[in-house]
């Protein structure tokens, strides 16, 4: 099941793309920018979802697929379509996400300069020979 849901997040439109399979939750923020018209949104979804990277996946409970009255169904779709949020567990795994490449760019950022610092040790030992050689 795959649900995308489209709102304003001030000065942007924004795009929240959720899959589940087998009960794992995974999302996609997308930044629309101005406000997409329904036939954008279609061609965007039919041009870019293969390229789309998804969060790592969350455990999620599913529903049980028993019949439901369709009455309840319209109500709870009208709710839907009222609250125009993104759900809880959207927002989770986006900000999980978002933490992890936190890290690991920390990560990466401090290798470089780990091996900055160390290039620049190697010289500075490099001109000190070169002193004490007399060149």
């Amino acid at each position: 099941m795959s649900q995308l849901t489209v709102y304003f997040d001030d000065p942007f439109w924004v795009g929240v793309f959720e899959r589940v399979e087998d009960g794992h939750l995974e999302t996609c923020r997308v930044v629309f920018g101005a406000e997409p018209k329904d036939y954008e949104v279609y061609a965007f979804i039919l041009k870019h979802y293969a390229q789309l990277k998804f969060s790592r996946p969350l455990i999620v409970q599913e529903e049980s697929a028993k019949r439901i009255n369709p009455k309840r169904l319209q109500r709870k779709i009208k709710n839907a379509l009222q609250n125009q949020g993104i759900s809880t567990k959207a927002q989770e795994a986006i900000q999980l996400e978002r933490e992890a490449s936190k890290l690991e760019r920390k990560i990466v950022s401090k290798e470089k300069k780990d091996t900055k610092k160390e290039m620049k040790f190697m010289m500075k030992q490099e001109k000190k020979k070169q002193k004490k050689k007399g060149h």
